[in-house]
Formats: C-alpha cells, structure tokens, sequence
C-alpha cells in the first residue's frame, strides 16, 4: 500500500505525518498524534462521537481518509480551550449546566456546538436541537446539553 506524507495544523500546531493511503483521520488523530479526546463511537459516521472541524467544517473522523485533510487546518477537542489553565465559555457551559455525564460523546458534543456558535452565535433552543441532532447521547437526555448551548451563546454577548 502507499504511504503518503501530510502536512497538517492540528489546534495551531504544524505536523507532518506519513500514513498509509487508506488511514482515516480519526486514526491518524488518536493512534498516530495521541489526540485521544476524540472517540471512536460507531465508525459509520451517524453518532457524532468523533466529530472535528477541518477548515471550520464540522466533519465525521471516522470517514475522512487522512490524505483528504492533507493542508487542513484541524480542530479536536483538545484545541477548544484558549490554554492549559482555562476552558472555552462552551466547556464551562457543559459543566455549569451538566451538558455532560460520562463523557463519551461530549468532545463531539463540544466540537459540534462550537461549530454551530460560529456560524449562529445565538441560536433559538430549535436551532441547537436541529445542528445537535447528528450527535447521540445516551446518558444526558439532551437537555441539559441543549441548556449549555444556549448558556454559551448568551455568555457571548
């Protein structure tokens, strides 16, 4: 098989890595760069688990091949918070609010809110529900994830 080598910048940071041409990004995130905070749910892309943006584009890491984010610019959970000694008002949220219990799907959770924060900055509590809805939890019941959302964007103003 051929192997491929990638320039990549994951949460502000350049790589290069050379992987072979049928890794997938979720793989190469948490095998090969160690950047375990993205889970690996059900490996068809439907339950959000290993959500990540790549160039701003909220994407399913376990169907991207690897070589298609050759250039990108990548964010995982591990880049949301600002540093080493603060989280993101989105991840304070989720704590403050409980938008999170055993915390599997929550990097997903957070990716996807993030996501959504940037492209509707104040969201209506139907909006968060919509953009969630590719995003399984089975131990919150939702609302208290959707509840954090909105905390967030209201801290924002």
């Amino acid at each position: 098989m051929s192997e491929h080598t990638l320039r990549l910048t994951i949460n502000g940071h350049p790589h290069q890595v050379t992987v072979p041409a049928n890794r997938l990004l979720i793989h190469l995130l948490r095998d090969d760069l160690g950047l375990t905070g993205t889970k690996e749910g059900c490996s068809v892309g439907v339950c959000g688990a290993c959500s990540v943006l790549v160039d701003g584009v909220l994407v399913s890491a376990c169907l991207v091949p690897a070589i298609l984010a050759d250039g990108a610019s990548i964010t995982t959970v591990e880049g949301l918070a600002p540093d080493d000694e603060h989280l993101s008002p989105l991840q304070e949220a989720f704590i403050r609010h409980g938008g999170f219990q055993c915390g599997i799907c929550t990097p997903g959770q957070l990716i996807a809110a993030t996501a959504l924060l940037e492209e509707v900055p104040r969201p209506t509590a139907e909006q968060v529900k919509s953009w969630m809805m590719g995003n399984l939890c089975r131990c919150t019941g939702y609302y208290q994830i959707v509840d954090s959302i909105l905390a967030a964007a209201k801290s924002k103003a």
